[in-house]
C-alpha cells in the first residue's frame, strides 16, 4: 500500500522488430518510454537519430478524420442515449482486427467528404441569396444589368436616401441641365432605387450634382440580363444547391449504421497515435534502435517474457537517490484508500522515495466528510447515485472510477453521523409527524429515533470534539514526520522537533487533567528549552531558535487546530438550513406543499454542502495535514498502455 517501486530500462533492437516490439510492450502497460539523457555520451549512442516522424502524423490525421466524422454523425444524425448508458462491450480481436478499422476509416473519410461538399453547397448557398437580395429592389426593371448604350446617351444604376424626395432631387437635376432624367425603380425604408439617363456632354455636371444629393452608383459587373432573369437563374441554382445538400445527407445517414465502428476506430487511433508519441522518443540506427523508459519492479517477469521473443538486449536497474526526481510514481493500494488518488492527483503526487499520503488520509478524509454532512437522508443518496453510475457506466477514467466509489464512501460516513444526530433531511420526520398529528410543540418530542447528539442543543461538545478529532490527524502526521527523518539517520533531530512537541501537548494534557498545572508548565519550559536550539550555534543562535521555535509552533499548531473547527460549523450549518426549509414548509400546515418546499429547500442544502464539504475536507487534508510530512512533485507514471474511452475491451 504504497508507492510503486520503479525500475529503469534500457533496450537496444533490431529495426525490423520495433513495431511489434512497441505493440507488445503497451499491450503489457508496463513500460512509460523516455527520451534518454542527451547529457550523457555512451559511444553506443554516436550517429544515433530520431525516427520519422511520419507515423506520427499519419495516426493524428487518421485520429483527427474519425473525431471530425463523429462530430458530424452527432450533429446530423443525433441518437437518444441515456444519462447512465454503459459503454459497449468488445473483444480483443474485434478492437484490433485491421479489417474492421479499414471500414471504419473509410466510413469516416465517405462521412467527412458528404460534410465538406455540403459546407460547400451552402457556402454557395450563402452567395447566392446575397446575390438575389441584391437584385430584388431591381425586379421591375426592363432593363438589361449590362445595358451600354452606344452614342450619346449615358444610362446609370444608383440609390438615393429615402429621406430625400424624389421631385427634389429631379429638381436637381434639371437646375443643372434638362438633358437629364432620373427614374424611380423602387424604394425601402432607407433607399430609393433609381435609373439615371443623361446626354454624354452633361454627365460631368450632373454627376457631380448628384453626388450632392449623395448618390450612390450601384453596379452589377460580369451579369447580363434583365434582373428578373438573374433572380430566376439563381433560383434554379438553389434548387440545385439544395439537392446537392439533400444528397450530402443523405450520403452521411447511409454510413450512420458505422457510428459505433467509428468510435471503437478513435479508441484504436489513440493508442496508435500513444505508441507513436513514444516512437518519438527512440533513437535509431540504420538496422537497430534504442530504448529507454521506467517500469514497475512487479512487472519485470512479465516483461521478461515479452522481449524474449525478440532478438534484443536489455538492462534494468534501480534508480539512485540522484534519480528519485525523474523516477515517475505510481500509487498501488486497495479499493478503500485507492478511491483517495483523485484528491492527491488534484493536489499534487508525492515524490519518488517518499510516503504515500492515501492510507493515511483515508479514514480521516471520509470521517471529516460524514461528519460535516451528518444527514441519513443525504447519505442515503450519495450510496445511490454511487451504486447506480457505478454499475450501470462502469466508469474507466481517472476522474470518475475514484471520484464516484469515494462519494459511496462518504455516503456511508454521512449516514453513520446522521444516524447519530438523528438527521433524516434535517428534522424532516418530525416535523412531518407534527403535521400529521397536528401538534406545534417540539417536533422531536414523539421521534423514535434517539439523537446521541444534536449539532444546535451539543454545539460547544461538537466543536470540542472537532477539534479532538483534528489534534489526532495532525498527530498522525507529526508521527509519520518523525519515522521519515529517524529512517534517514536524523534521529535527534526528529525527537527535538516533533518529538520535542509530543511531549509538551502530553505533558499539558496532563497538568490539565491532573490539576498539577504549575509542575506541568515548569516540565514543558525545560524540554524547549532543551530541545528547541538544536542544530543552532553559539549561544544566542540556541536562545533565538528557542524564542523562534516558541513563536513559529505555538502560533502554528493553534491555528492548525483551530481549523478544524470548520468540522462543527459546516456540521451547524447544514442542520440550520435543513431545519430552516422544513419550518418553511411545516407553517403551510398542508402535507404536500411541507414535502414540496422541504424538498426544494433540502435539494439545494444537499448540492451545496456536497461541494462544500468537498472544499473544505480538501483544505485539512491539504494545509493542515499534508504540510508535515508530505513531499510532493512526483511525475505521474504514463506507461503505453490499452486505455480506451469509448468501449470496453473484453480481459
Amino acid at each position: 500500500m504504497a508507492i510503486v517501486k520503479m525500475k529503469g530500462l534500457r533496450l537496444v533492437a533490431m529495426r525490423r522488430d520495433r513495431e511489434d516490439l512497441l505493440r507488445d510492450l503497451q499491450h503489457t502497460g508496463a513500460v512509460q518510454v523516455e527520451q534518454p539523457d542527451a547529457s550523457r555520451e555512451d559511444s553506443v549512442r554516436q550517429g544515433l537519430c530520431q525516427p520519422d516522424p511520419a507515423g506520427l502524423a499519419q495516426a493524428q490525421e487518421q485520429l483527427s478524420a474519425l473525431e471530425r466524422a463523429s462530430a458530424v454523425l452527432k450533429s446530423r444524425v443525433p441518437v437518444k442515449t441515456g444519462l447512465l448508458t454503459a459503454r459497449p462491450v468488445v473483444s480483443q480481436k474485434a478492437f484490433f482486427d485491421p479489417a474492421q478499422y479499414d471500414a471504419a476509416l473509410r466510413a469516416a473519410q465517405e462521412i467527412n467528404d458528404a460534410e465538406r461538399d455540403a459546407k460547400a453547397a451552402q457556402a454557395q448557398r450563402g452567395k447566392l441569396l446575397s446575390q438575389k437580395a441584391s437584385l430584388a429592389p431591381w425586379l421591375s426593371l426592363d432593363l438589361p444589368l449590362d445595358y451600354d448604350p452606344k452614342g450619346e446617351l449615358r444610362v446609370q444604376l444608383g440609390t438615393l436616401p429615402a429621406a430625400l424626395p424624389l421631385a427634389q432631387a429631379e429638381g436637381g437635376l434639371q437646375a443643372v441641365s434638362d438633358l437629364a432624367q432620373l427614374t424611380q425603380v423602387s424604394e425601402d425604408r432607407e433607399l430609393r432605387y433609381c435609373v439615371f439617363s443623361s446626354h454624354r456632354d452633361v454627365l460631368e455636371e450632373v454627376s457631380e450634382a448628384l453626388r450632392g444629393l449623395n448618390w450612390n452608383r450601384v453596379s452589377f459587373r460580369e451579369w447580363t440580363g434583365t434582373a428578373l432573369e438573374n433572380d430566376k437563374r439563381i433560383d434554379r441554382e438553389l434548387q440545385a444547391l439544395e439537392a446537392e445538400e439533400h444528397k450530402s445527407q443523405t450520403r452521411v445517414e447511409a454510413q450512420a449504421k458505422a457510428r459505433e465502428a467509428i468510435s471503437q476506430a478513435m479508441d484504436r487511433a489513440a493508442l496508435d497515435v500513444q505508441r507513436e508519441l513514444a516512437k518519438t522518443n527512440l533513437l535509431d540506427t540504420e538496422s537497430a534502435f534504442w530504448l529507454e523508459g521506467w517500469f514497475p519492479a512487479k512487472q519485470e517477469e512479465q516483461l521478461k517474457q515479452v522481449l524474449g521473443r525478440y532478438a534484443c538486449a536489455w538492462e534494468s536497474w534501480e534508480p539512485s537517490q540522484e534519480e528519485y526526481p525523474s523516477v515517475p510514481v505510481q500509487l498501488e493500494n486497495g479499493k478503500l484508500v485507492r478511491t483517495l488518488n483523485m484528491v492527491t492527483d488534484m493536489y499534487s503526487l508525492p515524490a519518488y522515495g517518499s510516503v504515500d499520503p492515501n492510507p493515511l488520509m483515508a479514514p480521516f478524509f471520509i470521517l471529516f466528510y460524514g461528519m460535516m454532512m451528518a444527514d441519513m437522508g443525504y447519505g442515503l443518496l450519495m450510496m445511490l447515485a454511487s451504486w447506480v453510475v457505478v454499475k450501470k457506466t462502469k466508469p474507466n477514467g481517472a476522474t470518475m472510477r475514484y471520484m464516484m466509489p469515494l462519494l459511496g464512501l462518504c455516503g456511508i460516513s454521512t449516514f453513520i453521523w446522521g444516524a447519530l444526530t438523528a438527521g433524516f433531511f434535517g428534522d424532516f420526520i418530525p416535523q412531518l409527524l407534527g403535521i400529521l398529528n397536528h401538534t406545534s410543540s417540539d417536533a422531536y418530542a414523539n421521534y423514535p429515533w434517539p439523537a446521541l447528539f444534536s449539532p444546535l442543543d451539543d454545539a460547544l461538545a461538537v466543536l470540542m470534539g472537532s477539534l479532538a478529532l483534528g489534534v489526532l490527524q495532525i498527530f498522525t502526521g507529526m508521527a509519520v514526520s518523525m519515522v521519515k527523518q529517524i529512517k534517514r539517520g536524523e534521529t535527534m533531530a526528529a525527537l527535538c522537533s516533533e518529538g520535542a512537541w509530543f511531549l509538551v501537548f502530553i505533558l499539558a494534557g496532563a497538568g490539565f487533567a491532573t490539576g498539577q498545572v504549575q509542575a506541568c508548565l515548569i516540565a514543558v519550559l525545560v524540554v524547549l528549552v532543551l530541545t528547541q536550539g538544536y542544530g543552532k550555534k553559539g549561544i544566542m543562535g540556541k536562545i533565538m531558535g528557542i524564542f523562534g521555535s516558541l513563536y513559529n509552533n505555538i502560533t502554528g499548531y493553534f491555528s492548525d487546530i483551530m481549523s478544524y473547527s470548520r468540522l462543527m460549523a459546516l456540521m451547524l450549518a447544514g442542520a440550520v438550513v435543513a431545519q430552516v426549509f422544513n419550518k418553511l414548509g411545516a407553517i403551510t400546515g398542508n402535507v404536500v406543499s411541507f414535502v414540496i418546499i422541504a424538498m426544494i429547500g433540502n435539494a439545494l442544502n444537499f448540492a451545496l454542502n456536497l461541494l462544500g464539504c468537498f472544499v473544505h475536507d480538501m483544505r485539512l487534508q491539504c494545509l493542515e495535514f499534508f504540510g508535515r510530512f508530505y513531499e510532493d512533485g512526483g511525475k505521474p507514471f504514463r506507461p503505453m498502455n490499452i486505455t480506451t474511452k469509448f468501449v470496453d475491451i473484453e480481459k
